[in-house]
C-alpha cells in the first residue's frame, strides 16, 4: 500500500495588546533557526522549505528569531506519512497570551481561553516564540501499547509557506485596526470545533487522569 501524504495549512491567532501587525512571509533563514537535532534539521531550497527528521536518537526542532505579543501565522505542514506511530510533529507557541485558536484547514481543532475569573494562572503580558518539533512519543499512543517502527526512520515533516501577520513587543499600539484581532469561535465555528474534536482527537491531557494522579489542571474543568 503506498504510503498516505498528510498536508494541512495551520492557523494559529493569539492576541495580546494594540499594536500594528508587520506581514513577513517566504523566507525560514530570515524569520526561524533550527534549534536543536545534531543536524536532523535543515532549511532548505533557498530557505523556502525546513524539513525535520526524528531517529531512535533523537527528533529535531525550528524556533522563531523573535518574540511576538500577538498574531496571525499560516504554515503549510506535510506531516510523517504512512505508519508515524509514536511520532509527534508540533506548531505551537510557547507563552499563550489572552485567546488561543488552532486551525487546519480553516476549521478550528482547538482553542485555549485566559479565564481569569477561574483564578487559573495565565501568562499575560509575556511574549511568544514561534516553535514546531518532531519528536518520538511512544509513550502517548494508548500509554505506550502502540510502539513505533523504528525501522522507518528518519520519519520527515516538512514545513513550507508560512505568512505572519504579527506584532513584537517593539510595535506601536494600533493593533485594534486588525479585523481578526478581536474574532471570537461564533456558535457554527464551535460546533464544527466540536465535531472534529469527537471524530479525530485521539489524545486530551484533560482526560489523561494516569498522567495527573492528583488532579486534572484548572483548565480542564472550565473548557
Amino acid at each position: 500500500m503506498a504510503r498516505k501524504t498528510v498536508i494541512v495549512n495551520m492557523i494559529v491567532l493569539f492576541f495580546m495588546v494594540a499594536a500594528k501587525a508587520d506581514i513577513i512571509s517566504g523566507d525560514f533563514n530570515q524569520q526561524f533557526d533550527v534549534t536543536w537535532g545534531n543536524g536532523r534539521g535543515k532549511i532548505i531550497n533557498n530557505g523556502r522549505l525546513v524539513k525535520l527528521q526524528l531517529d531512535k536518537a533523537s527528533g529535531s526542532g525550528f524556533k522563531s528569531k523573535n518574540q511576538y505579543l500577538f498574531g496571525k501565522i499560516d504554515m503549510q505542514i506535510k506531516v510523517v506519512p504512512g505508519n508515524s506511530a509514536g511520532t509527534v510533529t508540533s506548531f505551537y507557541v510557547c507563552y499563550l497570551s489572552l485567546y488561543s485558536t488552532l486551525y487546519v484547514d480553516g476549521t478550528p481543532i482547538r482553542q485555549y481561553k485566559n479565564m481569569p475569573s477561574y483564578n487559573i494562572p495565565f501568562p499575560n503580558g509575556q511574549p511568544m516564540w514561534i516553535l514546531s518539533s518532531i519528536w518520538d512519543a511512544e509513550w502517548a499512543t494508548r500509554g505506550g501499547l502502540v510502539k513505533t517502527d523504528w525501522r522507518l526512520a528518519p520519519f520527515t515533516s516538512l514545513y513550507r509557506n508560512f505568512k505572519m501577520q504579527v506584532c513584537t513587543q517593539f510595535s506601536p499600539p494600533s493593533c485594534h485596526q486588525e479585523p481578526w484581532m478581536t474574532d471570537l469561535l461564533d456558535k457554527f465555528s464551535a460546533r464544527k470545533l466540536k465535531r472534529v474534536q469527537k471524530k479525530y482527537m485521539i489524545y486530551n491531557y484533560c482526560s489523561d487522569v494516569r498522567r495527573f494522579p492528583l488532579g486534572l489542571p484548572a483548565e480542564c474543568k472550565h473548557s
